[in-house]
């Protein structure tokens, strides 16, 4: 047997690994029967172990472990002061970094700073701005947690929602920042439930950590009624919803009572955020009320009354990368709870209730549960790692790496590898397309939402551009979103109009990590706060965007936007409901995908920490077209795209499915190919 075959074997064996299908145990018997051929491969499975060996994570931060940092945690509830003291220490001392989970808590603190005549830059995954006109680098700096510096030095460093250090997909940014920042003073901001874990990873470092517990500055009640009709709504009320259909459904029920409200949820862009935050928030405006998600748990300061839950199940993704319908966590309950009678606000106290009579019990239990301790922290692989694999495994996929490296990886009982579904996700659709493996490694990376089609397809076409060495232009992007874009006359147009925001975002992050092939960031900024304001034109006529929809739809059917989980109630066949939309939501996107040409590398399988799902089927042409059109996953304009596309791929013979060449020119370097 020639190596190549012994070496696909093998690949095929630690997939079955990576998926629970089988045990390391299968190794044995495979070494045995091709232990002439393999022999020397086995020191390559030694140094994988040692690449892939993750128990020591402290280590990975020499500049860190060089000082010895003093640790501040400030641990209360929503509406304690612990953030406010934090941050009153950041704002005295000679040089800070502030990192926060959100653009919005950022761009707060960097203002909050920039007012207080504390030169302050803000840095975020798509935006660099700095305080001082010549551009020089500023002693303070705010920014998104993953794009946190762990080689500057700092007097004062503050980690904002620690509790977010357990997050299955962003816990690695915590844990790089809370063992990798090399400040003097680590003040630390969260849940008392992540007081034990950091402490016992603060062990590891020989650092100590000092605990100041904060209680809540005003009183909140948990209402013994319900709201139960939207007539009984009150100046300074909130309902939130988990589901985008259900902000649309309650918001124009309330207009249509005659009240105006605002509307909050989590893909609109920032700055709609803040104007509509804005618009509820003053005392002059008649809008009264406000329609959210949970996305009000947090980086908006809003002056609520009283927090209504329509709803209190919620779609979430377990540490499998399963997604599950469950209520509401107590974290959760208590994080949205938390902002009625927000210390300061025009409200003195806080209260909360539930839309239905039903909910009302179980809401009270879980505000009264205690939250359960945070047990372990995230961790992800580094691109220096998946890059010394390639050089061991030259002919393996960045998906197929990926799997390997966590099949293959040892955690210590503190720790957790997170989930890397959406990188495998993005890795598979972008594995026809001839990337070196640190630029494919980039793009993986990116942060956007798979579930929107028009997103995906973009970064295929970015990616695609990229790979030509032809620069992507203003002009270029003008063209593939039609820009400029009219104000949205339906509920479609308003989302196509937030997943072009999305792609503009896309293409700013890009730029910060490929400034010659992006070279247009600043014209792009500009038209993107242009759409910002388009979009707000839309959320601000929302309820005449959902009737327009609802008179185009079909007769005696309510059309509604795409959803994973659209929640009406707790009810049982309201989950059955949300499951079975959700799985037609997500099993369109991966058959719009296959209709682009972007097949999945049929070698690749889901890791051991990553949800199954099934390899897409053949389907019918015509019924294809019907249900993703419905779903409203794609527009008759983006399927003669993408079939166009697909066509001219096809007869050009671009690019083959399952070529292996890209992950190549990386190893080119270091090793030469294997023919």
């Amino acid at each position: 047997m020639e190596s190549s075959s012994v070496s696909a074997d093998l690949h095929i064996i630690l997939n079955d690994i990576c998926c629970g299908a089988g045990h390391v145990d299968d190794l044995f018997p495979f070494f045995l029967r091709h232990a002439k051929q393999i022999f020397p491969m086995l020191d390559c499975m030694d140094d994988l172990r040692k690449i892939s060996d993750l128990r020591l994570p402290p280590n990975w931060y020499p500049d860190a472990r060089a000082i010895q940092r003093k640790i501040i945690f400030h641990a209360g509830p929503t509406n304690s002061g612990k953030t406010y003291h934090a941050i009153q220490r950041f704002l005295s001392a000679k040089s800070g970094i502030y990192c926060g989970p959100l653009k919005l808590l950022a761009h707060e603190i960097f203002q909050k700073s920039n007012d207080a005549n504390v030169p302050c830059d803000l840095v975020t995954g798509e935006e660099r701005v700095f305080a001082n006109e010549d551009a020089r680098q500023a002693p303070h700096v705010a920014c998104t947690i993953e794009m946190c510096s762990t080689n500057t030095p700092y007097e004062v460093a503050v980690i904002d929602e620690i509790q977010m250090i357990r997050d299955p997909a962003r816990g690695w940014a915590w844990t790089r920042a809370l063992l990798g920042l090399c400040a003097e003073e680590i003040h630390v901001c969260g849940e008392p439930a992540a007081i034990d874990l950091v402490t016992e990873l603060m062990y590891t470092t020989g650092e100590e950590v000092e605990v100041r517990n904060y209680e809540r500055l005003t009183p909140l009640t948990v209402l013994d009624y319900a709201l139960e009709s939207l007539d009984n709504l009150r100046p300074g009320d909130c309902i939130v919803c988990f589901s985008k259909n259900d902000i649309y459904s309650v918001s124009r029920q309330i207009e249509a009572r005659g009240l105006e409200c605002a509307v909050i949820y989590g893909s609109l862009p920032p700055g709609t955020k803040l104007e509509q935050a804005k618009k509820f928030n003053d005392p002059d405006d008649p809008c009264k009320i406000l329609v959210a998600t949970d996305a009000i748990g947090m980086g908006l300061n809003l002056c609520i009354r009283r927090i209504i839950f329509n709803s209190i199940v919620k779609p979430t993704v377990n540490e499998k990368g399963e997604k599950e319908i469950d209520s509401i966590t107590t974290s959760q309950a208590l994080q949205i709870a938390g902002r009625a009678g927000r210390f300061g606000s025009s409200f003195k106290q806080g209260e909360v209730t539930t839309m239905h009579r039903d909910d009302l019990v179980q809401l009270r239990d879980i505000l009264n549960d205690a939250v359960p301790p945070v047990k372990a922290a995230g961790l992800h692989p580094t691109p220096e790692q998946i890059e010394m694999f390639a050089y061991h495994l030259p002919d393996a996929t960045l998906s197929n790496l990926i799997d390997i490296f966590v099949s293959l990886s040892q955690v210590d009982g503190m720790y957790f590898v997170c989930n890397i579904d959406d990188f495998k996700f993005l890795a598979d659709m972008i594995q026809h397309i001839p990337l070196n493996l640190r630029s494919r490694y980039v793009f993986c990376t990116a942060p956007l939402n798979r579930k929107e089609p028009f997103v995906c397809t973009t970064l295929l076409k970015f990616a695609r551009q990229f790979s030509r060495n032809e620069p992507l232009t203003f002009d270029w992007l003008c063209r593939h979103t039609k820009w400029p874009l009219a104000a949205p006359k339906n509920i479609k147009e308003l989302v196509h109009l937030e997943a072009v925001h999305d792609v503009f975002d896309l293409y700013l992050w890009l730029s910060y990590r490929f400034v010659d092939m992006f070279p247009d960031a600043v014209l792009v900024r500009d038209i993107q706060k242009k759409l910002d304001d388009i979009i707000q034109i839309g959320v601000c006529n929302i309820t005449k965007l959902i009737r327009a929809s609802q008179s185009a739809a079909a007769p005696g059917t309510a059309e509604a936007v795409s959803e994973d989980f659209p929640l009406s109630r707790t009810q049982k066949d309201a989950r059955a409901v949300s499951d079975r939309h959700g799985a037609a939501s997500t099993e369109a996107l991966s058959i719009a995908v296959e209709a682009a040409g972007l097949r999945r590398v049929k070698n690749s399988r889901p890791s051991r920490l990553g949800s199954r799902q099934e390899d897409v089927k053949s389907y019918g042409r015509g019924s294809l077209a019907n249900r993703l059109l419905q779903e409203g996953l794609l527009t008759q304009e983006m399927l003669r795209q993408l079939e166009s596309e697909w066509q001219d791929q096809h007869r050009n013979g671009r690019y083959g499915f399952g070529s292996k060449r890209d992950d190549q020119h990386s190893s080119k370097e270091t090793r030469k190919k294997r023919k």
